[in-house]
């Protein structure tokens, strides 16, 4: 069991060991963020920016220009929410190759309660051309990803998470391409990031129901694997796509997107509906909002009409 944020922190050392022209900045939050990792083992290149997400951003694009590879850190509903105009204007719309991490992502952030809980993060950053986003599943597939980065071009956003969860890939990250997990005929499961598992363990009870899912780690939301969706959709003729966030703009809005231009199928959207998060354990909210396992699997079987 570990967190995607702690992923990001141990790979920023790995980047930090190998370039040089590494930076990293953080919002009075490396602790949660887990640069400070980072800070301590290379204190002449982190640099605090205080409580000030818009600042740092504007900050980590002159680094860029000076030749630097800035990584940017925030909780995602500040650096994503509060720097929006400064990540538009500085960062997305010069194409500079400033990773934004932000931490904290979904309602697994629990007791912080729905004013720190990012659930619009992904449609926010979807929205910028030129912004690639990456919600990877879990430690293996986040480290693999920010140790991809440092080869990008353009401006990156990694959401990670608060709460832990199993490690369960190989961590085989690439740029725009989904992950097959399981193969199945009758629907396909479309997810990414800390639900991706909780969508695994749906899988299996789905199928002793009698329902063989596919499941597409999709850790990539921008670019989306096409590809991949048009020949799952293809074969199995439906798709539930399953993200904690809402599901206005996220991966279900770009699984939709693709699909009804390309190949239309019958689609279901698990997600937050159009509300903000509220406080509790990660376990309840989880259960709440119908993210576990056994949420998802009975949302599905409602839907293809199994119950």
């Amino acid at each position: 069991m570990k967190a995607t944020r702690d992923a990001y922190g141990d790979a920023l050392l790995e980047l930090g060991r190998k370039y040089k022209d590494v930076v990293v900045l953080d919002a009075d939050l490396a602790g949660s963020t887990r640069s400070l990792k980072f800070k301590e083992a290379f204190p002449d290149r982190f640099f605090d920016m205080g409580i000030a997400e818009a600042n740092m951003v504007d900050v980590s694009a002159g680094l860029a220009l000076c030749g630097k590879r800035p990584y940017a850190s925030s909780f995602a509903v500040f650096i994503t929410g509060r720097a929006f105009e400064s990540v538009r204007q500085s960062v997305a719309y010069q194409k500079l190759p400033v990773v934004l991490c932000g931490s904290h992502g979904g309602v697994n952030v629990g007791e912080d309660g729905g004013s720190h809980q990012a659930v619009l993060d992904i449609s926010l950053m979807r929205t910028l051309p030129n912004m690639k986003i990456v919600v990877p599943a879990d430690y293996n597939e986040a480290y693999t990803a920010v140790l991809s980065t440092i080869k990008n071009d353009g401006p990156v956003y990694i959401r990670t998470s608060r709460a832990k969860s199993p490690v369960f890939t190989e961590g085989d990250f690439v740029f725009g391409r989904g992950k097959v997990l399981r193969k199945g005929k009758d629907v396909t499961l479309v997810a990414c990031g800390f639900l991706v598992w909780y969508a695994l363990e749906a899988a299996k009870l789905l199928e002793k129901e009698g329902i063989s899912a596919s499941l597409i780690d999709m850790a990539t939301v921008k670019p989306i694997d096409e590809e991949m969706l048009y020949d799952f959709a293809k074969s199995t003729k439906r798709v539930v796509t399953i993200e904690e966030h809402t599901v206005l703009g996220g991966l279900g809005s770009a699984v939709a997107e693709f699909l009804g231009e390309n190949y239309p199928v019958k689609m279901k959207r698990i997600g937050m509906p159009d509300v903000f998060g509220e406080s509790g354990s990660c376990d309840d909210l989880l259960c709440k909002f119908g993210f576990n396992a056994t949420g998802i699997s009975m949302a599905v079987k409602e839907w293809l009409g199994k119950n």
